[in-house]
């Protein structure tokens, strides 16, 4: 099981003149996973909540495997683990203002890639930021995403990544830069 949340930031010129940026609450993910021994890769599932008063709840399956190398810790390759995930959107919200976003409906793929920098260190490609396929609308938005992470020890791991855009038929960002900090129980 595993519990994220975000404080986001947004820059641009395409806020209004007078903002430099906007800090708020932007959502919170439950994502539960699991397989048996033996299988060829893991089930489960994502429930998304927004903790703004914009955006909507979203909710579906995901599935995954994961290659490492025999003696990975000592080899460049650390790991190739994709995901595929399809997520559906409900009870959209907004400040009556504003109208709510159209439900959501869109297929994400993670082909993510782990290269060891050093004992416990690591550089991963499309861990955080994948592919996207807009099912709704139409149009795929793809990042080039790269994160190194840092683990201190069995609990405790520091990344800092970016991503950037490349094809984007389908609106997201631009570019993006985030920082993480993770808690292992």
């Amino acid at each position: 099981m595993r519990l994220d949340t975000a404080y986001s930031a947004a820059y641009g010129p395409q806020l209004p003149a007078q903002s430099t940026g906007t800090f708020s609450a932007n959502n919170a993910m439950l994502t539960i996973w699991g397989g048996q021994a033996g299988w060829f890769g893991n089930v489960g599932a994502r429930l998304f909540a927004p903790l703004s008063n914009l955006g909507q709840w979203l909710a579906g399956p995901q599935v995954s495997t994961s290659f490492a190398p025999a003696g990975s810790e000592q080899k460049v390759l650390s790991d190739i683990s994709p995901l595929a995930r399809y997520m559906f959107g409900f009870n959209s919200k907004a400040p009556s203002v504003v109208s709510p976003p159209p439900l959501a409906s869109r297929l994400e793929l993670y082909p993510t890639v782990g290269l060891n920098l050093g004992p416990s260190t690591q550089l991963r490609f499309w861990d955080e930021n994948g592919a996207v396929y807009n099912a709704a609308g139409g149009g795929w938005f793809v990042p080039i995403d790269a994160m190194v992470t840092h683990r201190f020890n069995k609990h405790l791991l520091v990344a800092v990544g970016g991503a950037k855009q490349v094809v984007q038929t389908y609106q997201i960002y631009n570019w993006s830069l985030y920082g993480k900090i993770s808690l292992s129980f």
